[in-house]
């Protein structure tokens, strides 16, 4: 059995009861980085063993990690924060688990893109997660397609490359495409701002940012002159 556990983005009270009971009950608990876990860990009293499982170690030890829990081992997945595989390891192991017959059980939690989506005052009945754009290769041509979407598209970012991000949708989706930047969410200076891309650019070139980024941007009108949001 495999359980794949959110943990909080931010706020260490953003997490849920069964999953705490979960994480003291499995056998061993793979989390992304052991240092960052065990301050989860400590806060909560949690003493269940952590083993590193990354993005750079994920293929090396994910068919030893499916034999293990396909011989009766019960285990728990989280990442640094949020839900695993939603742009962080996860799916290689779930894939492995589905096709050897070990069941996989996902609990509802925490992810950064459902509250900046939600708080965004961007229509959000139909929208398009992207996660994270290639640095170099596919990067435009990525962009070219979420520009035309006529739904809102939701894209993670480094506090680095902000700027650059934002100089980028203003030349595939024009700069008066709205859209919002949420950074720090459940954290002590969470910040979501709505406006133009224009807007968004002068507002952050103004000032350091940091934490980590959700940029949600309205959807392409067909209709000359006009974008969502």
């Amino acid at each position: 059995m495999l359980y794949i556990i959110p943990t909080p983005i931010g706020n260490l009270e953003d997490i849920t009861l069964r999953a705490l009971r979960i994480l003291k009950e499995v056998s061993v608990v793979l989390a992304e980085d052991t240092r960052t876990s065990k301050r989860l860990f400590d806060h909560y009293g949690i003493t269940t063993p952590l083993r590193s499982f990354h993005a750079h170690n994920e293929h090396a030890v994910v068919e030893r990690v499916v034999e293990e829990l396909a011989a009766g081992a019960t285990m728990a997945l989280i990442s640094d924060a949020g839900t695993p595989g939603i742009s962080d390891p996860g799916f290689l192991l779930s894939r492995a688990c589905h096709r050897k017959g070990v069941k996989v059980e996902c609990l509802p939690g925490a992810t950064a893109f459902v509250p900046a989506l939600v708080a965004s005052g961007l229509p959000c009945d139909t929208f398009h997660f992207e996660g994270f754009l290639p640095h170099k290769k596919g990067r435009q041509t990525r962009l070219k397609y979420l520009s035309a979407l006529e739904h809102t598209f939701i894209l993670y970012e480094s506090p680095f490359r902000l700027l650059k991000c934002l100089d980028e949708l203003i030349v595939h989706c024009g700069a008066g495409r709205q859209a919002c930047v949420a950074r720090e969410l459940s954290k002590l200076h969470e910040e979501v701002v709505t406006m133009s891309l224009e807007e968004l650019k002068a507002h952050f070139t103004k000032k350091e940012v940091k934490g980590e980024i959700v940029v949600v941007v309205g959807g392409h009108d067909p209709r000359p002159g006009v974008s969502h949001g």
